[in-house]
């Protein structure tokens, strides 16, 4: 049976373990306002460039771009957004689920499929498997930048353009809320008509240097921007799911410090009734 002396070190550890938690929810905090003040920051820019690429389309020969061409999908990459750390509760183990899903469901539909990573997390997890890695980008998220984005954006297009590619697609963690994220499949490449639009523009502009030219700057970088956007949801994701469990396993260690100190004083209350008893029996023998 447990001493005192034991209920006193488990009690002082838990404690130790909520003041540890309770930090890393603070940082997870302070971290997640300024992913979403970083994800504000770029919406506005992300949603003006799809404007001007819907515009541009609408009055030239889309299909002569490569990044809109369609071609048979025999080889297919997934980038895989993780975590680089842990303590976040079902954050990577969903993003993990939801690859794993996709890969069953497709594996009838491309020829090849290799996957990368960004996050150490989910190159952990695959690095061991039976599945083809092509490049593992470390250390992303440790200085999260447009720039970082438009190199791995650069490096994913030039293989498309050289058809060492057919399709891209990123799992990753979409942000709603603090408390609440969700793991989406998002097609990167090729650039669907759906999503830059086909409506017809009544105001015409004058270009310069000419509309072509326009586009084949504004698609690359129309990717690196998705690719940067993509980037934000995960990390904002991840802080929230990291501050939601570091919570929980707060509240639960208060919960455990009352359960333990409980069973202490009951504990110490079973041994001042045992000397009581003690006392009497020897007096009554007296």
């Amino acid at each position: 049976m447990a001493s005192a002396r034991d209920f006193k070190r488990r009690i002082h550890s838990v404690k130790n373990t909520k003041q540890i938690t309770a930090a890393m929810k603070m940082v997870a905090a302070s971290k997640l306002r300024k992913s979403q003040g970083a994800i504000l920051k770029q919406r506005p820019y992300a949603l003006k460039l799809k404007e001007i690429l819907r515009g541009i389309a609408s009055r030239t020969d889309i299909s002569t771009h490569f990044l809109l061409e369609r071609r048979p999908i025999r080889k297919a990459r997934i980038v895989i957004l993780t975590s680089d750390r842990g303590l976040c509760g079902s954050f990577n183990s969903n993003i993990i689920k939801q690859t794993l899903l996709f890969l069953k469901e497709n594996e009838s539909t491309f020829d090849e499929v290799d996957l990368s990573f960004i996050g150490r997390r989910g190159y952990i997890y695959f690095e061991k498997r039976p599945w083809k890695i092509h490049e593992y980008y470390k250390n992303v998220f440790d200085s999260l930048t447009y720039e970082r984005a438009s190199v791995i954006a650069s490096d994913i297009i030039d293989e498309y353009k050289n058809e060492n590619l057919d399709a891209v697609f990123f799992v990753y963690n979409e942000f709603k809320s603090a408390i609440s994220q969700k793991v989406v499949v998002e097609t990167l490449l090729p650039i669907s008509k759906k999503e830059i639009g086909e409506e017809k523009v009544l105001i015409d502009y004058l270009y310069e240097p000419n509309k072509n030219e326009i586009l084949n700057e504004i698609l690359p970088r129309h990717v690196s921007v998705q690719i940067y956007r993509m980037l934000l949801e995960s990390s904002a994701s991840e802080h929230g799911a990291r501050m939601t469990a570091m919570d929980s396993a707060t509240r639960n260690s208060e919960e455990v410090i009352d359960k333990l100190t409980l069973m202490a004083n009951r504990l110490r209350q079973q041994a001042i009734t045992t000397e009581l008893v003690e006392i009497v029996s020897g007096a009554e023998v007296l």
